[in-house]
């Protein structure tokens, strides 16, 4: 019976990781449940046991997505051998990285779920918004850290900083994809250690 349940939890990873490439590659309206089922050899009959819809297969999309992110972020911002600036810092280079080897294209798939989404599903809304939330809480923390060590000033607000920075860092992405070039990841990344996240 374990063994039996290991296969169905191993069929349905297989089902969200190529959902979630897919998706992020052309979009939640542009992918189609056949294509995902090709991909994986699944049978279709199959993808309904594990999913109810293609809306929820999206939410559960996210949550996959958003448990490998979060990951991510906690071994960026809570590196403790490195100042909380230096941890952004470093999150942002990384992101760039990626963005370049990607030729400036795919982006964030919270991201792009957010813009072409946000005023076409209130369930896919509200839950990307929770976990843009809790992605923002932790720049916070780490901008709270930078704030006692006397980095970024105190006197502004930690979460209205994270929130800047969040919005600006999606923003310059969405850019990037726009122009093909990392441009604009640049520029945001240059303001933002240089003019707004400063003593």
């Amino acid at each position: 019976m374990a063994k039996q349940s290991g296969t169905k939890e191993v069929t349905k990873t297989a089902l969200l990781e190529a959902g979630c490439r897919i998706m992020r590659e052309k979009g939640y309206s542009n992918t189609g449940i056949q294509e995902v089922l090709d991909s994986t050899g699944v049978p279709k009959g199959s993808f309904y046991y594990y999913f109810d819809s293609k809306e929820d297969f999206a939410i559960q999309i996210i949550d996959h997505f958003d448990k490998t992110y979060s990951e991510q972020l906690r071994v960026y911002l809570e590196d403790k051998s490195l100042k909380p600036l230096e941890r952004l810092k470093a999150y942002c280079e990384e992101g760039r990285k990626n963005l370049v080897q990607n030729n400036c294209s795919k982006g964030c798939l919270v991201g792009n779920l957010s813009q072409e989404m946000s005023d076409q599903s209130e369930v896919l809304r509200a839950r990307l918004e929770e976990v843009l939330t809790r992605w923002r809480n932790r720049f916070a923390q780490c901008i709270k850290e930078a704030q006692q060590e006397g980095s970024v000033d105190k006197t502004q607000d930690n979460v209205e900083l994270a929130e800047f920075f969040q919005s600006g860092w999606h923003g310059a992405i969405m850019r990037a994809k726009t122009t093909k070039t990392a441009v604009p990841v640049d520029a945001f990344m240059k303001i933002m250690f240089e003019q707004v996240l400063v003593p």
